[in-house]
């Protein structure tokens, strides 16, 4: 970026309409100018923060009028903490913005013809409606300009998020929305319980400390999951902390803790004490039981997830004598949710320990007609693999954000299942994978489910078929 538009102001500018990653959009000199924290209908002065031949990116430093959709934000954070950016935009329009971003990014990556995107699925819950939350430990707390110019001194002691494009700043959070049950009380407990004993707060730069990473996981039948990291491996500490926990808190049902000494903040590849407890909770829809560890994945929503397997289990339309394949099948929720409908659902996922999970949820639902297997999703989906079980009726793919390895997309052409069930929480990368699947199949319905109100993303189900 030129000197000359860096930090230049331009005032007055009218926002326009919402584009990708919850930036808004307005014009000016003929380029396009990205704004986060503002709302379609805002008027501005923006203060240029990047730029391009074709754009701008900046920040809004001064509001001339706001939108009349613009409602007042609930919580204390908005605007510092990384999470809930759409706070600030009534939920209808949410939804309306969400819908919009699947069409567009189908218009514009996938460029393959598409039914009418369908109406969102919205949440009931627009509040408290995560069931996991990662917390960070820091002693380099995000202070305030109001705060740093003061001169006051500040305990730096902090367990939140992280800021936004740094690392090693932690926004302190006193009250999160995102989850409810016990979450904010044990956060905001054990905090005041580690400054009281003069526990050490992690160092991210200099990787030293005692209290690391916090992770709170509920369930809709009421169990909590508490999972603490430390950053050293000090006996004493470790006790003094899971001591407190389980005594101040009975009603956690699983309490865990593991010490990483690593350079991030990962643990699959550690091992976690049950220090009280159980080694896992428990999830439930429709009469089954999913068994959920620390190391599993678990749709963070538990209501839209119920929403969203419907969704799915409806585009695949099973009559009863299908082979399923459930690609990414994480602890094996979808494939347990269908398999009544199918003939035979064979689930693979890369972690081996959500498989374990998957094979002991259809254990305990009764379940036999399913197989589960562990391992690269590109490696693991080969010649062999097909070669040794039935070919797939239906292939249901619900793969991370990244999307689809071209190779496990290859093998889909080749395969030549007569539907594909595309579950995805990027429109983008889904709408990139389906410009490769057009290759042999085309879109027949595209609908997409809010599983995150008041943040940009939104999930989408695609149906696809075998064109004949």
């Amino acid at each position: 970026m030129s000197r000359k538009m860096k930090n230049k102001v331009i005032t007055n500018l009218l926002i326009e309409r919402i584009a990708s990653e919850g930036k808004c959009v307005g014009h000016h000199d003929g380029k396009v100018v990205f704004v986060s924290n503002v709302a379609p209908g805002d008027v501005v002065d923006v203060r240029i923060t990047k730029g391009k031949s074709s754009f701008m990116e900046g920040e809004a430093i001064h509001f001339h009028e706001y939108s009349k959709d613009r409602i007042e934000p609930f919580c204390s954070h908005f605007g510092t903490c990384g999470g809930c950016k759409w706070q600030h935009i009534n939920y209808e329009l949410q939804k309306t913005y969400k819908r919009q971003q699947v069409l567009d990014q189908f218009q514009r990556i996938a460029k393959v013809p598409i039914p009418e995107v369908l109406p969102i699925l919205g949440s009931a819950k627009t509040q408290y409606y995560r069931n996991k939350l990662d917390f960070t430990f820091s002693n380099k707390k995000w202070l305030t300009l109001d705060q740093i110019r003061s001169g006051e001194e500040f305990d730096r002691n902090a367990l939140g998020f992280h800021i936004p494009k740094m690392f090693d700043k932690i926004i302190d959070i006193d009250h999160c929305y995102l989850q409810g049950g016990i979450s904010n009380d044990v956060r905001n407990s054990l905090r005041d319980f580690a400054l009281e004993n003069k526990l050490s707060f992690y160092d991210i730069r200099e990787q030293v400390g005692l209290l690391r990473n916090l992770i709170i996981r509920t369930t809709s039948t009421d169990q909590t999951m508490v999972i603490v990291q430390f950053g050293e491996n000090d006996p004493e500490g470790i006790k003094l902390v899971m001591d407190f926990l389980k005594e101040k808190f009975l009603t956690i049902t699983s309490l865990l803790y593991v010490i990483n000494t690593k350079g991030n903040e990962t643990f699959h590849d550690l091992e976690l004490v049950t220090y009280a407890g159980l080694p896992y909770i428990e999830e439930e829809m429709e009469g089954l039981k999913f068994r959920v560890g620390p190391k599993s994945f678990y749709q963070t929503n538990s209501d839209q997830a119920y929403e969203l397997y419907k969704v799915a289990r409806d585009f695949a339309d099973l009559q009863g004598d299908e082979v399923v394949y459930d690609l990414y099948t994480g602890t094996g929720t979808i494939a347990n949710f269908v398999a009544k409908k199918a003939k035979e659902v064979i689930g693979v996922e890369y972690v081996e320990a959500a498989i374990e999970d998957a094979k002991l949820n259809s254990q305990i639902n009764g379940i036999d007609n399913t197989l589960f297997y562990a391992g690269d999703m590109k490696e693991i989906l080969n010649e062999e693999f097909i070669s040794n079980h039935a070919a797939p009726d239906v292939i249901i793919t619900d793969p991370p954000r990244a999307g689809m390895d071209e190779k496990v997309v290859q093998m889909l052409l080749r395969l030549e299942a007569p539907k594909i069930v595309y579950v995805s929480c990027n429109p983008a990368t889904q709408a990139r994978d389906v410009a490769l699947l057009a290759e042999k199949y085309k879109v027949e319905k595209v609908q997409p489910v809010d599983m995150f109100p008041q943040t940009y993303h939104v999930e989408n189900v695609v149906l696809l078929t075998l064109n004949k």
